[in-house]
């Protein structure tokens, strides 16, 4: 039965995946390593040792750990994490990008690769894994120096361009490749598709999820979340994108909400679970033998990421601003190809764009550069040191010009009153017009799927579809005049500052204005109606749609601006700055301090669960701070001390590196166990008359600091003493109803006669 080796052949992925994936961890080698090589021996291309041997349910495991592995690296992206990271980290990363798709576009020229192979190889080469440069950067005590901060964040926003990457690469194979101006249609679909999806999840998913919250019922939350899950990667494959894009677009919407560190411990489980599942399946879809005659070329390509990856980005934090050593300890971290190499060489072998040999190149570069990576993130400061070394003195100095140059530039934008009051209506003008194309782009396939599933098609097919596309008129209307008011706004803001000093600025400040107004309203119409589907099938459902329109915004139209408001306000809130990051903490530490941040997870059994901060007396013992607790999301910032820690926090300390190392001894630490509650049992006990215990309290004699076991009861004659206080006596001849596991039971019988 189909389904029955559907079962078998995920449960043997995953046992060999655990297997692989221990090894490796033996061996201090990425997880992904094993997950790609156990792939590689079970899968259908090495007999005899092929444990699954079809494609087809092999490619719905690879799409299923796809779908979850997105989802979670969504997750580590919220919107409130971009905008806390800043427009200068934002701009090095765009830079570098850019120049290591230049970059990557010749290499693929020298291959002799085509232009759109080119596309392809530089999209493989496009984003780090996150996972194993976060290993490297943990194991090399890297993680919370300004160089490991700095490439932490690099690798979720390569994650965003590797997304956006991929869904342009899917549209562009769809569309052919053929013409700029077919790209453009595609990069703007694409636009109004990411607007549509992140603007109404962060208006209904926060909704959702706290009426779901108000049952207390985790699981409701998370079938909610899969569920939509599915559906969105589904939704996102059938618009002509990928499934990647709508399970990403779902994690970031979700990491905005109150409840995400609930479902990060929900979906925490299914992340391992799926994760490995993918990279598993990734490796079962490639031919080792397909190695044997491009060995040299993956060697070509492993080398160049290693190399220009670490100079591209490089150049591009020193090119926004940032000191040419710290640059260069950030850029040498970056060195591993992510998982997204896999994703885009399989789409580009499955569209016949890129030789078959590509999907096996991509898993030897991906290897290849995991290897190399703990290297050189453990020298990545001496490294970087011994290179600056090598810079000239007229290199150093034009460097410190060109910061200079910045901090003016800077400076002077952030004085600049025209900025300053004109960038947060272009963004929402930008917004708006995003999510009333995506209505507008994707209303045919919404319109059909929201009357199959009411069933109105077969029951009143045009009533239903005035219904539908009324609705659509009312909520794109409201957008637009929302939009409309941002562009109303701004032209005045910009009529006022462009006139204020002429002569005759009292009579050119109204003309401005007004040429301003229907420029804008000229391209605001020209623009709707060049994404509008005009999908009604008869004339009169358009005219009836724009007349129910038009009533329903002159008898509601404070209401539809009320409305609006509080939608903009739900999204501040969504867009609300984040938490200040590490590398600037320590970017404001005077020069001179040897300090440095590390960040603790304490185990499950953690020895030091259940003691407070005071209580571990870090500072007295170490000379260390705690300046900081994750707990599930909750962020704890210096916390009293009388805060109680728990397993499963995440503890951020600030020391010397000699002092962050002896704490993470300390709290890495775990405790036995203590026995499980199946272990416990109640016995009945008599008190024999020449028992020394007989006549003292129970404070008295302490029976559970003896022994571990404690008294719930005690049967004198007729009387029954249920949970007895401290101040009750024992009498010879009470039977005493004492809980504990089998040993303590044992020691309090000999210790209720005297013996040891």
């Amino acid at each position: 039965m189909l389904g029955l080796e559907f079962i078998r052949d995920l449960g043997i992925v995953v046992l060999v995946a655990a297997l692989a994936g221990w090894g490796c961890k033996r061996l201090g080698l990425s997880s992904v390593v094993g997950y790609l090589l156990a792939g590689l021996i079970v899968g259908p291309y090495t007999p005899p040792a092929s444990l699954v041997s079809d494609l087809g349910r092999i490619e719905t495991l690879a799409q299923l750990g796809l779908v979850f592995l997105m989802f979670s690296i969504g997750m580590q992206l919220s919107l409130r994490r971009l905008r806390a990271l800043g427009l200068a980290l934002l701009v090095a990363t765009g830079l570098g990008a850019a120049a290591l798709f230049t970059l990557t576009r010749g290499l693929a020229l020298a291959l002799g690769l085509d232009e759109m192979q080119g596309l392809f190889l530089a999209g493989m080469l496009a984003s780090s894994s996150s996972a194993i440069v976060t290993k490297s950067l943990m194991e090399s005590g890297r993680l919370h120096s300004p160089g490991g901060q700095f490439a932490g964040a690099i690798t979720v926003l390569e994650d965003l361009v590797a997304v956006v990457m991929l869904a342009l690469l899917t549209s562009y194979v769809k569309i052919g490749g053929a013409g700029g101006a077919n790209l453009g249609a595609a990069v703007g679909g694409m636009w109004a598709f990411i607007v549509l999806l992140g603007v109404g999840g962060l208006l209904l998913m926060p909704w959702l999820l706290r009426r779901l919250e108000r049952s207390g019922n985790e699981e409701l939350r998370t079938l909610l979340v899969v569920g939509l899950l599915c559906l969105l990667a589904v939704g996102a494959q059938g618009a002509g994108y990928s499934l990647a894009l709508g399970a990403f677009l779902l994690g970031v919407v979700v990491a905005d909400t109150p409840q995400r560190g609930a479902l990060e411990r929900a979906f925490g489980g299914l992340r391992d679970v799926f994760s490995a599942v993918f990279f598993v399946a990734i490796g079962m879809m490639i031919d080792p033998h397909q190695l044997g005659p491009i060995w040299w070329e993956v060697l070509v390509v492993a080398g160049f990421a290693v190399v220009v990856r670490p100079v591209a980005y490089s150049l591009g934090l020193i090119a926004a601003g940032q000191p040419a050593r710290l640059a260069l300890e950030a850029g040498l971290s970056l060195a591993p190809v992510g998982e997204f190499a896999f994703i885009i060489a399989q789409l580009g072998v499955a569209a016949k764009v890129l030789p078959a040999e590509y999907g096996p190149l991509s898993v030897g570069v991906v290897l290849l550069t995991a290897v190399a990576a703990p290297w050189l993130t453990s020298r990545a400061g001496p490294l970087a040191g011994a290179l600056v070394g090598l810079e000239p003195e007229m290199a150093t100095r034009l460097l410190d010009e060109y910061r200079g140059w910045l901090e003016r530039v800077q400076a002077r934008r952030a004085g600049n009153v025209l900025w300053q009051l004109s960038r947060k209506r272009v963004l929402q003008i930008g917004v708006g017009l995003g999510f009333a194309s995506g209505l507008l782009l994707f209303a045919p396939p919404l319109e059909r799927a929201v009357r199959e599933l009411t069933g109105l098609e077969s029951v009143l097919p045009h009533f239903s579809q005035l219904i539908f596309w009324a609705a659509l008129a009312v909520v794109v209307l409201t957008v637009c005049v929302a939009v409309w008011r941002n562009i109303a706004a701004l032209a005045m803001i910009v009529a006022e500052a462009t006139t204020r000093d002429l002569p005759n600025a009292a009579v050119l400040r109204p003309v401005a204005e007004t040429g301003l107004k229907v420029g804008a309203g000229v391209l605001l119409f020209s623009w709707l109606a060049a994404v509008s589907p005009f999908h009604p099938r008869h004339w009169w459902v358009l005219v009836a749609v724009l007349g129910v329109a038009v009533v329903v915004l002159a008898l509601l139209w404070r209401r539809l601006i009320h409305w609006h408001s509080l939608m903009e306000l739900h999204l501040h809130e969504s867009l609300a700055p984040g938490a200040r990051a590490g590398a600037e903490l320590l970017a404001q530490t005077p020069t001179g301090w040897e300090l440095g941040l590390d960040e603790v997870l304490l185990p499950e059994n953690s020895s030091v669960a259940g003691r407070s901060v005071g209580g571990l007396e870090l500072r007295s013992r170490f000379g260390c701070s705690v300046v900081g607790v994750d707990r599930q999301g909750v962020w704890l910032t210096n916390p009293a001390p009388e805060t109680v820690l728990y397993p499963k926090d995440r503890v951020l300390l600030l020391g010397s590196p000699a002092q962050l190392a002896a704490v993470r001894r300390e709290l890495d630490s775990t405790a036995v166990p203590g026995p499980a509650l199946a272990e416990l049992a109640i016995n009945r006990v008599r008190v024999p008359a020449d028992s020394p215990r007989a006549g003292l309290t129970l404070a008295e004699s302490a029976p559970g600091r003896a022994t571990g076991a404690q008294i719930a009861g005690i049967l004198r004659g007729s009387e029954r003493l249920l949970n007895p206080s401290g101040g009750e006596r024992m009498a010879a001849g009470d039977e005493l109803l004492v809980l504990g596991t089998a040993a303590q039971l044992r020691a309090f019988r000999c210790w209720l006669v005297g013996r040891e």
